[in-house]
C-alpha cells in the first residue's frame, strides 16, 4: 500500500511509520503546520505542532529513509479547530480540541488530500485498535492494548470510510515497548517528553485565551438553590460544568460546603452553583451521532459509557432516535457538561473495548 505517515515529531507517530516501513508498504511522512506563527505554539519538545517538531519529524523520516513534507493546514485548523473551541465556549459548552483536530483535520481534510493524491490509508502513533467486523464487511474501532495510553475516545467519532484508510501502528503495543522500539532504532525522539494539554494555548491558561478573544460579557454567578445572586463574573466562556476553582466568590455557602458549576446560560449570562450532590446526572441526550462500525444501535442497548479523554466509564443503556443517542446511566455521574461526547464501548469478553458510538452531549437530567 501506499501510506501517508502523519508525523508529529513524537516518538509514537516516529515509530508508527517505522513499522508502516518495516511492513513493506510505500511511505511518505508528512508533518503538519498548523499554525501560521508556530513561535507562538508550545515549545519544548512536547511533541506537536511547534517548529522544533517538525525538525524531529523530518530526522525521523530521514533516519527511516522515507520522503518527508511538510503541509500547511494552518487556516484549516484555525477555523475548525480553534474558532471551533472559542466559538463553543462562548455558548456555554465545553469542547475536546483533540477529539475535532482528529475528525476535522486528520481524518478528512489530510485524509482527502491523501487519497487525491493516490494513498491508501493514513498512518498515525494514535493508541487505538482498528479489527475486521465479524462477518469481514467492514471494520471496527477498538480500544488499545495500553489502557493508560488509549486514545479511542477522540477518535470515535471518525466514520466507517474513514478508518477503512487509517492505520494505527502502534496500538497493540504499551508505551514503555514504544520507547525501547524507538531507542533500538536510534530515534532521537525515543525519550522525548509526551505531549499534554491544549497545542494552540502555550501556556495552559484557557481562561485568558478565551477572554482576549471574547471580551468580558459580564453576568450573575447565582446559587441554583435559592436564586440569590451571589456575585459577578466577567463571561459564561470562562467556565464549565462540574468547576470548582476560580469562580470568584468572597463567601462560602451557608453550610460551609464548596459550591460547583451546576449550568451556564449564555443568553442571559447566568453562572448557576451549588452543591456537588447536584452535579449529578443520570439520562444522556447526545446530539450527531456517530456509528465507527457502520451499525447503529437497534433497540436498547447494553453498554459502558465515557464522557472524557481521560475519564472511567459508566455502566448504561442506550438508544438511537433519529441522529441522537439516549442514554441512561445505571448509577449517577456528576460533573457531565454540554459539548462533551459520550463514547459508548460495548461491555463483554473484550473489557468493553468496542467503540459502538459517539455523540455530543447536548442535555442532561
Amino acid at each position: 500500500m501506499r501510506v501517508l505517515a502523519a508525523m508529529s515529531g513524537g516518538v509514537d507517530s516516529a515509530v508508527a511509520a517505522a513499522r508502516a516501513v518495516a511492513a513493506g508498504h510505500d511511505v511518505v511522512g508528512v508533518h503538519l503546520a498548523l499554525s501560521a506563527k508556530p513561535g507562538t505554539l508550545r515549545t519544548g519538545a512536547r511533541g506537536c505542532c511547534t517548529i522544533e517538531d517538525s525538525r524531529d519529524a523530518r530526522r525521523a523520516a530521514d533516519l527511516l529513509g522515507i520522503p518527508f513534507y511538510v503541509w500547511d493546514f494552518a487556516e484549516r485548523f484555525r477555523e475548525d479547530v480553534i474558532d471551533d473551541f472559542v466559538a463553543e465556549y462562548e455558548a456555554g459548552r465545553t469542547p475536546n480540541p483533540c477529539m475535532r483536530c482528529n475528525e476535522r483535520i486528520k481524518f478528512e481534510a489530510l485524509l482527502e488530500k491523501a487519497l487525491a493524491l493516490g494513498f491508501d490509508a493514513v498512518c498515525t502513533g494514535h493508541y487505538a485498535r482498528i479489527a475486521p467486523t465479524a462477518d469481514g464487511a467492514g471494520v471496527e474501532l477498538r480500544r488499545a492494548v495500553d489502557p493508560d495510553k488509549d486514545q479511542s475516545y477522540v477518535l470515535a467519532s471518525l466514520r466507517p470510510d474513514q478508518l477503512r484508510h487509517a492505520l494505527f501502528p502502534v496500538g497493540d503495543t504499551r508505551k514503555p515497548d514504544i520507547r525501547a522500539e524507538a531507542e533500538r532504532q536510534d530515534l532521537a525522539v525515543a525519550r522525548k517528553p509526551d505531549s499534554h494539554d491544549i497545542c494552540f494555548i502555550p501556556d495552559g491558561d484557557t481562561r485568558a485565551f478565551l477572554d482576549a478573544r471574547v471580551g468580558n460579557r459580564s453576568g450573575d454567578l447565582v446559587d441554583d438553590e435559592t436564586g440569590e445572586v451571589l456575585g459577578q463574573h466577567g463571561g459564561v466562556h470562562g467556565f464549565t460544568v462540574g468547576q470548582r476553582k476560580g469562580l470568584g466568590l468572597d463567601r462560602p455557602s451557608a453550610d460551609g460546603r464548596p459550591r460547583y458549576v451546576l449550568s451556564l446560560e449564555p443568553v442571559s449570562g447566568t453562572v448557576r452553583v451549588g452543591a456537588s450532590e447536584r452535579l449529578a446526572v443520570t439520562e444522556i441526550v447526545a446530539d450527531d451521532a456517530v456509528w465507527p462500525t457502520g451499525r447503529p444501535l437497534d433497540g436498547l442497548v447494553e453498554c459502558v459509557v465515557q464522557i472524557r479523554a481521560h475519564g472511567g466509564v459508566a455502566p448504561a443503556v442506550a438508544e438511537r432516535d433519529g441522529d441522537r443517542v439516549r442514554i441512561r446511566l445505571r448509577d449517577s455521574v456528576r460533573g457531565v457538561a454540554p459539548g462533551q461526547v459520550a463514547v459508548l464501548y460495548r461491555p463483554d469478553a473484550d473489557a468493553g473495548d468496542l467503540v459502538l458510538g459517539a455523540g455530543r452531549i447536548s442535555a442532561t437530567s
